[in-house]
Parts: structure tokens; C-alpha cells; sequence
């Protein structure tokens, strides 16, 4: 099985891909250019969305291209977030410690709270 990208830019602090199939060390090479050239369009301190709700299988080649995403995120001073792994992806996160746990969400309803409440948290902190 293969892997297919989706990307969408909603907006300039926020990118989601959505990954379908397999990431493996056949497919690594494709989830590293769409990641590359996404990022610069992020803007610092934004945030880059991992959509898992379609990916069957993540490789140690796999973690090594999340790891470099977040990575390049960390040094644009943005994070990364993972959304919806299916169980046996998430186990691999789990087993290897790949993600952190307050990095995954189970929707995306779970994920815009958490984003609403750290927006709010920080404007508040300016009005202070």
C-alpha cells in the first residue's frame, strides 16, 4: 500500500496534513517533501496538525520523518500535533514514546478546545 498526502493551509498559523496508508521507509521520502515544503508557510509559532485518521502503519522511518517535522517546527518556535492515530498507530507511539501524550487528540473538536484554551490563556496573560 502507499501513501497520499493531503495538505491544507487554513490558516498562516495553522497546517494540517492528512496521511492515508502506509509510512514506511518506501514512502518516508514523500511525507518529507510535502513536510518541507509546508512548513516555511507556517508562521512562527504556529502549529502543524498530523491527521492519523487514515494512516494503517507507521515504520521506524516513519517516526524519524515526525521527528523532523517537529523538529522544524520546534525552531520556527511552533509545535507539532497529532490527530486521531488508529490504535495501532498509536500503540507504536506509545511503545517508542515517539509523541507526547498532550501532543494527541482524539478529533478535532478535542483539538480546537485545546487551541481555544491556549489562545486564551495566552491573551489573557497580555491583558494582565
Amino acid at each position: 500500500m502507499s501513501l497520499s498526502i493531503h495538505t491544507e493551509h487554513s490558516t498562516p498559523e495553522r497546517a494540517t496534513m492528512r496521511l492515508h496508508g502506509r509510512l514506511d521507509a518506501t514512502t518516508f521520502g514523500a511525507f518529507d517533501e510535502a513536510a518541507q515544503s509546508l512548513l516555511p508557510g507556517i508562521a512562527p509559532g504556529g502549529t502543524l496538525v498530523l491527521d492519523l485518521a487514515a494512516l494503517d502503519y507507521i515504520s521506524s522511518a516513519g517516526l524519524r520523518s515526525f521527528a523532523k517535522a517537529r523538529k522544524g517546527m520546534r525552531e520556527r518556535g511552533g509545535h507539532t500535533l497529532v490527530l486521531d492515530p488508529q490504535p495501532q498507530v498509536r500503540k507504536v507511539f506509545d511503545i517508542v514514546k515517539a509523541v507526547p501524550v498532550r501532543e494527541v487528540f482524539a478529533s478535532v473538536q478535542e483539538l480546537d478546545a485545546y487551541l481555544d484554551t491556549i489562545q486564551r490563556q495566552v491573551a489573557q496573560a497580555s491583558e494582565d
